[in-house]
């Protein structure tokens, strides 16, 4: 789900692609359903693609924002970002993410976090993870012992 979740850069607010033109996409605001092209030269980036530093390897967006929605029971985030100090804003992404770099996560980047993660609560885009299709597997397990019995 959060591959068609897109942030441009420039532009408030996240959007959900819509369609692909030749050298445009057509994409819509979550928060007001206004559909509106973004073009090749602007910075745009998929939520699907985002990562969080830690101290040993980095961590999808999406666990991220998974693990903020068990804190929070699946509501917005009870932390207010505009009035939290830095340390408070740290501390919140400490218990969500214990192991996660401080010195390369800045309290900026918490707050879009937090932000990000509450216009996704309140527009009901709430499949952070994507599940992994347990019967994929032995598909391809039949298809690898097929091919190497040939």
């Amino acid at each position: 789900m959060l591959k068609t979740i897109l942030s441009i850069s420039g532009k408030p607010g996240l959007y959900k692609l819509v369609s692909q033109a030749k050298n445009m996409l057509i994409v819509e605001s979550l928060q007001t359903g206004k559909r509106l092209p973004a073009y090749a030269h602007e910075k745009i980036i998929s939520l699907g693609d985002i990562a969080i530093f830690t101290d040993e390897d980095d961590v999808p967006l999406g666990e991220v924002l998974e693990s903020i929605k068990k804190k929070e029971n699946g509501g917005k985030v009870s932390l207010d970002t505009k009035k939290a100090d830095a340390e408070a804003l740290r501390a919140y992404l400490a218990d969500v993410l214990p192991n996660f770099d401080r010195e390369r996560v800045y309290v900026t980047d918490i707050k879009k976090l937090i932000s990000w993660y509450n216009l996704l609560v309140e527009t009901g885009n709430t499949d952070f993870v994507e599940e992994k299709k347990a019967d994929a597997e032995p598909e391809k397990e039949a298809a690898a012992d097929k091919a190497e019995s040939k």
